[in-house]
């Protein structure tokens, strides 16, 4: 089978390698579709801290199963799956005590080890999860960013009712405010730079956009929400700037959820966050239940993916897509390989 490793910083190398043989307790997928993440262009330019080279990427994907271990239930070949990416050692205290995916000793398949970027990958039965019959393996591959945005919605409890203040409209940010709206949250306000990606954010159906570099987001928050602001704030863009906003923006003994990978470390006023009795929550990848909601917002409509879909590449044209990224930055969502 074909494969395509990341061997260094900007040189994919395809190789020809044995399809794999799953073991008793593993399912061998054989991949249909694999979703471009932020984190793969990091790693790609040798810049994210969690990621080395070298790898084979890919950890948002869709496929069929190809076989199944003998110690494998539930699974039958020919159903259509993704897969949730985490490899967790089960014995930790946050293991032990429910919170899996933020495990001592976690490795994220396509990051920490060999991903989905090859015709067929096996992986640990446990972390199967079965998609709809009637959804495209296009959706399939985006359950795991929609996933991402259902726990850092989840995070800060009930949602019902919220407004809400999403800084970064990416494709987490997006699918955050997605998540958010189809939780329960009755506004949500997003921002960004990029007029094409607000434009997305509005095609998606979310309530409230701003652009920061031509509007004054504190004139526009009050608009939107009145005098008292938005309830909780979600940064997901991993700068400093927009982490300082959130904090200068959010109302007394308000939450912000810290969603956004940060390139560098960001000086914060810590010294506000005292006076405001502010709540800094941290949120990490998601479990079982996270992917189960996105499979039924998706399903039920309440998340919008079409529009964030920017383009398709062909599996042979991997370095392309990551080419196509770097030149069309503001004016990309969602690119997806397809074997």
């Amino acid at each position: 089978m074909k494969q395509a490793k990341l061997a260094e910083p900007e040189k994919v190398v395809f190789e020809e390698v044995p399809i794999p043989e799953p073991t008793e307790e593993q399912v061998l997928i054989k991949v249909k579709r694999i979703g471009v993440c932020g984190s793969d262009i990091h790693a790609y330019y040798g810049k994210h801290p969690y990621i080395s080279c070298p790898i084979v990427q890919g950890h948002e994907f869709s496929g069929e199963v190809a076989a199944v271990g003998s110690h494998v239930e539930g699974v039958s070949p020919g159903d259509k799956v993704t897969a949730m990416p985490q490899l967790v050692c089960g014995e930790c205290y946050p293991c032990t005590h429910g919170n899996y995916h933020i495990c001592n000793d976690l490795k994220v398949i396509g990051c920490q080890a060999d991903g989905a970027a090859r015709e067929f990958i096996p992986v640990p039965g446990e972390l199967i999860v079965k998609l709809p019959k009637e959804m495209s393996f296009d959706y399939g591959a985006m359950v795991e960013p929609v996933a991402v945005g259902v726990h850092a919605a989840s995070r800060l409890g009930d949602v019902t009712g919220k407004n809400l203040l999403v800084l970064g409209a990416g494709p987490i940010g997006n699918l955050t405010a997605q998540a958010a709206k189809g939780m329960g949250a009755r506004s949500v306000l997003i921002t960004d730079v990029s007029g094409y990606r607000l434009d997305v954010a509005t095609a998606c159906g979310i309530d409230h956009v701003v652009d920061v570099s031509r509007e004054n987001l504190d004139e526009r928050l009050g608009s939107a929400f009145g005098p008292d602001g938005a309830d909780a704030i979600l940064e997901c863009v991993g700068i400093e700037q927009t982490m300082a906003d959130a904090i200068r923006l959010a109302r007394k003994g308000s939450d912000i959820v810290v969603v956004g990978v940060f390139a560098d470390k960001p000086r914060l006023d810590v010294g506000l966050v005292q006076d405001k009795e502010l709540r800094l929550i941290g949120t990490l990848m998601y479990q079982d239940k996270d992917y189960a909601k996105a499979i039924e917002l998706i399903e039920s409509d309440r998340i919008r993916l079409d529009p964030l879909i920017s383009k398709h590449f062909k599996f042979e044209d991997y370095p392309q897509a990551y080419k196509f990224i770097e030149q069309n930055g503001d004016r990309t969502m969602k690119v997806l390989i397809d074997l």
